[in-house]
């Protein structure tokens, strides 16, 4: 059995519990070994019975004297048993698992992990964790730091441990170490054996960071490595089109514009045509917040393209977001005859078509399609970290000149510290608009406490009632969970705001599970003016360009990540109009608050972004809100020291890959997941 094996080939595995441990990212064997606990809990305090203390975290070991189920009215039912081990005897409690009954035999020995409480004047445990005790076997449940995995349903954190536990002890010779010997030496690293065993089965908290730090470097230094490689791949591939940059006609352009273009602009605008001029494809990444004037930048690089006799592709995750490039698109560059086509996975494109246009702007949709382009010259994908190293290679591929590549610039709105950036795109050169166009005033931001909501909802309602004024207000779910009970649902609160607090108010619902039809309808309704107030889930976080929408309301904002909030921030101020955004929030201290008012100052996104590096933990993961964003594992891209540590091992190793065929292996593995776009 290898690594690579299926899980479900695994024993007491199957294809039952494969498609549950599919739900957690688990295909194979190695993905069960590096699905790691988030937390522990410590059972390690073992302690006779006559000892115990009402509150104790502990485990107690003993002979099971009596167990037996007592029935209860609406046919639940209570487990009861009885321990005794020599120094006194306790009572342990569980609720609706009958199955205990034959799974714990009277009169053998067990382990009980958990807390003591005190019913009826008598010290109890209720629902603990158990095992048989072991003798010369380790325990894996109970007495010591107690793992604690992400699950499902039906998928334990118990059943996790067993399967992993059972693995490592069946296959050692299966768990090669892949990093060089050189590297553990000189860094102080665990090797690959012993940090998988620290890592689920600590004895102590030194272990288990001993154990991170590998796996924290390993995976920074794996992503470096990636890095390279497809930089030392991209120098090798050959330009399908050279460009000839017509400065006359580049400045008549720029000139034509209905706008000044701001000195970011015109900086990154320069680096851009540098490229465009070199005899290698140009692989650049534009960063730039949500107005910014990122697709201004882009369509010049079109209009190049175009006066190469050559066409454009760009690319955006999302429908409403390709149709709003579509517009840009044709109202930028209607004076210059050139033929622009939607597709954004409905219309078919017509092969008589192809010949025709020049720019195809669309969705995922565009790599599905089954004719090639012509001549393509350039390529524009737009929200770079929703689209896979894949999808961009087969977008490439639809080249008629096969072994050729276009040019190709990615754009982001997303705020990514510059440490990150070249973390994950170190492949690409970087531009940054790190300013916003003259005219647009800063977003006014403010948290709202529950107290002052009342006055919110009053001073909303003076602003947009009778005016031309519009409000946002987004919701983080479209029905309500029974596990985010606070959390305003859009569906619900539409209802409650229609009925209760606007009823003489024009109100509209929008969310991801509508149809296309009814979702352009409301945007276009609300875009007309028909509408005072859009109630919305994050849906509208790109590509909604409503010049009178003044107020954006965020509810439960402390559940978004900050360049989530930033970024629907974005959705108002797009004109000179003084713009409002307001945070309702029920949290009002610890980080989740400090995190939330850091936007009533800045307005940056890239500041905002460095904030939140710093405010995040070491042991946090960067962006796991941050809708879409890259997720590590066990690294945090707030530990600059060991991402500059990685990245100096893999530059100094790289020339020297194939040397060490074990980590080579590991490479062509490609470690950096492949987003798919929503």
């Amino acid at each position: 059995m290898k690594l690579e094996t299926p899980i479900k080939s695994l024993f007491m595995v199957g294809h039952y519990y494969a498609q549950r441990l599919s739900k957690l990212g688990i295909n194979t064997i190695e993905d069960l070994l590096y699905h790691f606990p988030f937390r522990y809990t410590d059972y390690s305090l073992i302690s006779p019975i006559n000892k115990l203390q009402e509150g104790e975290i502990v485990t107690i070991e003993g002979k099971v004297l009596s167990i037996k189920n007592q029935y209860l009215r609406g046919g639940r039912k209570i487990q009861r048993a009885q321990i005794d081990d020599g120094s006194g005897r306790i009572q342990i409690t569980w609720f609706n698992q009958p199955f205990l009954i034959r799974t714990i035999r009277v009169g053998e020995g067990y382990r009980f992990s958990g807390k003591v409480n005190k019913f009826a004047r008598k010290l109890v445990m209720t629902s603990p964790e158990y095992e048989k005790s072991l003798e010369q076997k380790d325990n894996i449940h109970t007495g010591r730091l107690i793992p604690v995995y992400h699950e499902t349903a039906k998928l334990s954190s118990k059943w996790l441990r067993s399967r992993i536990s059972w693995m490592m002890e069946k296959f050692p010779d299966q768990l090669k170490e892949f990093l060089p010997k050189k590297i553990l030496e000189e860094n102080n690293l665990l090797e690959f054996k012993k940090a998988l065993k620290k890592i689920h089965f600590p004895e102590n908290i030194k272990d288990f960071k001993e154990a991170r730090k590998r796996f924290a470097f390993e995976e920074l230094f794996l992503l470096h490595l990636q890095t390279l490689k497809r930089k030392e791949s991209w120098k090798k591939e050959k330009l399908a089109f050279k460009f000839l940059v017509d400065d006359k006609k580049t400045k008549e352009f720029i000139k034509g514009l209905p706008f000044e273009l701001t000195n970011a602009q015109k900086r990154t605008i320069k680096e851009i045509l540098g490229d465009l001029k070199r005899n290698i494809p140009m692989n650049r990444l534009l960063e730039g917040d949500v107005g910014s004037g990122k697709t201004v930048v882009a369509a010049l690089a079109i209009y190049i393209a175009f006066l190469n006799k050559t066409q454009s592709v760009i690319m955006a995750p999302t429908g409403i977001l390709a149709k709003q490039h579509y517009q840009t698109l044709n109202d930028l560059l209607k004076s210059f005859k050139i033929k622009i086509k939607l597709i954004t996975g409905d219309p078919k494109t017509k092969q008589k078509d192809k010949e025709k246009i020049d720019i195809f702007v669309g969705t995922h949709a565009l790599l599905y399609k089954k004719a090639q382009f012509e001549k393509l010259g350039l390529i524009v994908i737009d929200e770079q970290h929703r689209f896979g190293v894949e999808q961009r290679a087969k977008l490439i591929q639809k080249n008629v000149r096969k072994g050729y590549s276009p040019h190709i610039l990615t754009m982001t709105a997303t705020p990514i510290p510059r440490t990150i950036a070249l973390t994950l795109y170190g492949d690409l050169s970087l531009s940054v608009i790190d300013e916003l166009p003259p005219g647009r005033k800063k977003v006014k931001t403010f948290v709202v406490p529950p107290q002052k909501r009342k006055d919110a909802y009053k001073w909303i309602k003076k602003r947009v009632k009778d005016t031309k004024e519009q409000c946002f207000i987004v919701c983080p779910l479209i029905e309500i969970s029974e596990s985010l009970q606070t959390v305003k649902a859009a569906s619900a609160e539409y209802e409650k705001l229609k009925k209760d607090i606007f009823p003489d108010l024009r109100l509209g619902l929008l969310h991801g599970r509508m149809k296309n039809k009814e979702k352009d309808g409301m945007i276009k309704k609300f875009k007309d003016g028909k509408l005072d107030i859009l109630i919305s889930t994050p849906v509208v976080e790109v590509g909604i360009d409503i010049p009178q929408a003044t107020i954006m309301v965020i509810e439960g904002s402390e559940r978004f990540g900050l360049s989530q909030l930033h970024q629907l921030r974005g959705r108002v101020g797009r004109s000179d109009k003084e713009s409002y955004c307001l945070l309702f929030t029920e949290i009002l201290k610890g980080r989740s608050f400090l995190r939330i008012k850091s936007l009533e100052k800045m307005n940056i996104g890239v500041e905002l972004a460095e904030f939140d590096l710093k405010l995040r933990g070491p042991g946090e993961i960067y962006g796991t809100s941050q809708h879409g964003f890259f997720d590590l594992k066990v690294a945090s891209f707030s530990d600059l020291s060991l991402i500059k540590l990685s990245k100096k091992v893999a530059e100094d190793i790289f020339p020297q890959i194939n040397k060490y065929s074990l980590l080579k292996a590991r490479l062509k593995k490609d470690t950096i997941r492949d987003i798919k776009p929503n």
